[in-house]
């Protein structure tokens, strides 16, 4: 069975760029006469509510997307991503972190000019440290995971466009401690992350393919690597383009881009956001 899943975060009201998506995951769904799964991913919890929860319901039913299973809330679901942390810690490959980002910030001003690292990747400060307090967050070793892979198993069948054919992306072991370094797998404060949470949710929920916006193609290859450590089998992406405003700027909720209730309210017709969208008539029907 084939199987895809829209996972928005109960953050904000849902905005074009999330109908854009869930109507590319609803069309590419039936294409493949498989099932729409809906996930919440809810672990921001200073910022997610039950009121934007409810909203994303209705928004997804005014498009005419229904969802085929019971949608599954992250919250819920720490267990699971605890396991893969276990799993991960008895492989040798997490360590933990003290590091504040005024420590991160400090320590990379102490490096040398011609250091290969990027100020955005983490220098690896605690990774020889012994941590006794339970104040610290969880990073993956990169180098030590990269070890236990065989280097031709890290790829991914990728796509931007529904009926383009898949493509073969490789995920080279010099771009993953390059462009990503030891990245935390758990947070301090909940004791875990996106990147833990994604990639455990989508091998429980059997997902065949990803699809979401280009923004996160490059976190595709982090995840690519955490599937193969954890045993998990790789679905394929398809990764969109992004939707901007007229100045330019991403649609996000963060910034108040026009929201799908504002729509809904104002008496406009599913068709009327289809044609707005410039999306063919196929990936509607």
């Amino acid at each position: 069975m084939h199987y895809e899943r829209f996972a928005p975060s109960p953050t904000g009201k849902l905005h074009l760029g999330h109908a854009f998506s869930s109507l590319l995951v609803y069309n590419s769904t039936k294409k493949n006469n498989g099932k729409f799964l809906l996930r919440i991913e809810d672990l921001d919890f200073q910022r997610c509510r039950r009121e934007f929860e409810e909203s994303i319901f209705e928004d997804l039913n005014w498009l005419g997307i229904k969802w085929d299973k019971k949608p599954i809330r992250q919250s819920q679901r720490f267990n699971l991503y605890t396991d893969a942390i276990k799993t991960l810690w008895k492989k040798g490959v997490a360590y933990k972190c003290e590091c504040t980002r005024k420590d991160i910030s400090k320590a990379f001003q102490n490096f040398d000019e011609n250091q290969s690292l990027s100020p955005d990747i983490y220098p690896g400060t605690c990774r020889p440290k012994s941590i006794n307090h339970d104040n610290f967050s969880v990073r993956l070793d990169i180098r030590k995971a990269i070890e236990l892979i065989d280097s031709k198993d890290l790829f991914f069948f990728n796509k931007s466009e529904i009926n383009t054919p898949f493509e073969k992306i490789n995920v080279s072991p010099e771009t993953l401690i390059k462009d990503f370094g030891d990245v935390v797998i758990a947070r301090k404060d909940i004791k875990t992350s996106y990147h833990i949470a994604v990639v455990v949710d989508d091998s429980a929920q059997k997902i065949s393919q990803v699809t979401r916006g280009y923004d996160l193609f490059k976190s595709t290859f982090f995840h690519v690597l955490l599937q193969k450590l954890l045993n998990f089998k790789t679905p394929k992406y398809m990764h969109h383009k992004i939707l901007y405003d007229d100045d330019g700027k991403k649609l996000s909720k963060r910034i108040g881009s026009t929201s799908l209730e504002t729509f809904r309210n104002s008496g406009a017709k599913k068709e009327d956001l289809v044609k707005l969208l410039n999306l063919n008539q196929n990936v509607w029907s």
